[in-house]
């Protein structure tokens, strides 16, 4: 298990609304786009990044975390395993206080350097079934 419950109901709850969404594109048949939706239910604010930077659910995307002109909270990301790690050092980079791995999407050394660097982290679960389970 890579993320307590205490961390993944920390990072739900406590650590700030503004997620950037690595991978969400406007393709409803991805499961970037319904776990987007699901967050901004839940009162997030998705922020789109992807090579394509589309509008997706009303927000403005970006081609990388690098170009986001504000601040992000949590990076969500859905890139497979052998990109996620270069995507865990971009959010270490851009300040990011968590990023959250999506199933399927594992990277072990990438989770150590995250957490080494001080960020809150889950890998390999989805936001989308854990948000519903706070209550």
């Amino acid at each position: 298990m890579y993320g307590d419950e205490a961390t993944v109901r920390k990072i739900l709850t406590e650590l700030g609304d503004t997620w950037a969404v690595v991978g969400l594109s406007s393709n409803r048949q991805r499961a970037a786009y319904g776990v987007a939706e699901v967050l901004q239910r839940y009162g997030k604010r998705v922020v789109p990044v992807h090579p394509k930077a589309e509008t997706v659910h009303g927000e403005q995307g970006y081609a990388s975390l690098a170009d986001i002109p504000f601040d992000v909270d949590v990076v969500d990301v859905f890139v497979n395993s052998e990109l996620a790690g270069a995507v865990a050092d971009e959010a270490v980079a851009k300040g990011a206080d968590a990023l959250w791995f999506q199933l399927g999407v594992i990277d072990e050394a990438a989770f150590e350097r995250t957490r080494e660097a001080g960020l809150d982290m889950v890998m390999d679960r989805c936001p989308a079934i854990e948000i519903p389970r706070l209550g």
